[in-house]
């Protein structure tokens, strides 16, 4: 790590902005309301304190700069049923009911109060617009690749049932991987399997002909959109599982990079020729944060935040956020049930510990105050927190080194964090420090 020149927690207090309210969230929003793309981050996928606050400057970006989706770290399917809800064109009498939806593991990630009150506020806002101005809800991640398989055959059924036997067939590929994708993925790594590569780019590739055939009109409007999408999910989610074996990096590129690529759709399909629309996009700062200014991009690895700033200078904005302590939903391995954990105190030599000793509880501080104080090329540990938490293993499985002021535009520090509260279950309150074990984190599912 590059030590920092002037790091005393008093230097860095002179350059933050507390947060203590609607002024603060206003003047955020200010800041970033004039990018046209702004990703806002979470340091775990368990704190209500992050949700709180990406669901408030949310509501400011969408009423006072125009913008025109809501885009997250989810399935597009899953987030359809949403959409629906939010643009008052579905069944669902309630948020809880629109987010039910979400069943994949960790299913609190977005099944919880602080979302639910953000959707239902988007629905209220949506009432008072025109249909086509209504601000919709939108899932970048591949992980849905039965369900998006589902929606295409479904979608095709309806409008050309031959066309849909073909798919049928070409999809008929991925039934052994049914059970567990992950299972393809490790049989075709193998040898053991053949892939789906071919069947499922020819299926795409046939529906984009189909659309060249009606003179770029898109047959069916709106739901061919979403057909089209997911047939790009299932070509990218069986890409991604077939190369999970080959290294992390090669899938975690790949996913990134259909988030990118599902964002630039979105804007394009939501905005008018050569004005795309504004977007607002939650996900974790692992897939915010450019990975160029972090040990991941030393590995090579690549992430949506970096992608985003390179496809479209000067009009993104990336907003990071961390915390020092407190408490977060988490599982202790993939698909055990959701618990409380006490969330250690950070490490020494991390950018955490350094905020935590200013004493200010929350506050921002901008890139360009941050280097001014730190200077140029400053590492420190950064804490990442997926859905998976080990205490024990903290240092190995949640920091990685990171130039936090290259990495992110903004940074919010909320020094004490609390767990997010379910939708699908009361929450006991977590055991004191001194009765529970210490956390132990490994960097899964951010």
């Amino acid at each position: 790590m590059v030590s920092l020149p002037n790091e005393s927690s008093d230097a860095i207090e002179r350059v933050v902005r507390p947060i203590h309210g609607e002024e603060e969230i206003d003047q955020l929003r200010d800041l970033v309301g004039p990018a046209r793309i702004v990703l806002i981050g979470e340091a775990s996928h368990g704190s209500h304190e992050f949700y709180d606050l990406r669901a408030s400057l949310t509501r400011k970006l969408i009423t006072d700069h125009g913008f025109a989706a809501v885009a997250i770290e989810g399935d597009w399917p899953d987030a359809l049923r949403v959409d629906r809800y939010v643009r008052r064109t579905s069944e669902d009498e309630s948020a809880e009911d629109a987010l039910s939806g979400f069943r994949r593991f960790p299913t609190w990630m977005w099944r919880n109060e602080a979302v639910a009150g953000f959707v239902d506020w988007l629905r209220g806002h949506n009432a008072r617009r025109l249909t086509e101005e209504r601000v919709g809800f939108y899932g970048i991640d591949l992980y849905s690749l039965h369900a998006s398989v589902a929606a295409v055959l479904s979608f095709l059924q309806d409008v050309d049932p031959e066309a849909a036997e073909r798919a049928r067939e070409r999809y008929a590929c991925l039934d052994h991987a049914h059970a567990d994708p992950q299972q393809y993925g490790l049989k075709a790594h193998l040898g053991l399997k053949a892939d789906c590569e071919e069947e499922v780019l020819d299926q795409l590739v046939e529906m984009q002909r189909r659309r060249a055939a009606r003179s770029g009109l898109a047959p069916g409007g709106e739901a061919w959109f979403h057909a089209m999408q997911n047939a790009h999910v299932v070509r990218d989610a069986e890409a991604y599982y077939r190369t999970m074996f080959a290294g992390r990096s090669a899938s975690w590129n790949l996913r990134d990079t259909h988030m990118a690529d599902t964002i630039d759709l979105l804007a394009s399909h939501l905005g008018s020729p050569g004005q795309p629309a504004k977007l607002v996009v939650l996900a974790h700062n692992s897939h915010v944060g450019d990975a160029r200014a972090t040990e991941m991009g030393d590995d090579g690895q690549i992430s949506l935040g970096q992608l985003m700033r390179q496809r479209h200078p000067d009009e993104v904005a990336l907003i990071g956020m961390t915390t020092d302590h407190g408490v977060v939903e988490c599982a202790r391995d993939w698909d055990e049930p959701g618990k409380r954990e006490m969330v250690r105190p950070s490490l020494d030599g991390s950018w955490e510990a350094l905020f935590h000793a200013t004493g200010v509880p929350r506050f921002m501080v901008t890139s360009a105050a941050l280097r001014r104080v730190v200077g140029e090329g400053a590492r420190r540990l950064h804490r990442a927190i997926g859905v998976i938490y080990r205490p024990e293993s903290e240092r190995r499985s949640h920091y990685y080194e990171a130039q936090l002021a290259d990495q992110y535009d903004v940074v919010i520090h909320i020094d004490e964090t609390s767990a997010v509260r379910p939708l699908d279950r009361p929450m006991p309150a977590p055991a004191p420090a001194s009765e529970s074990e210490p956390p132990e984190t490994y960097p899964t599912g951010m």
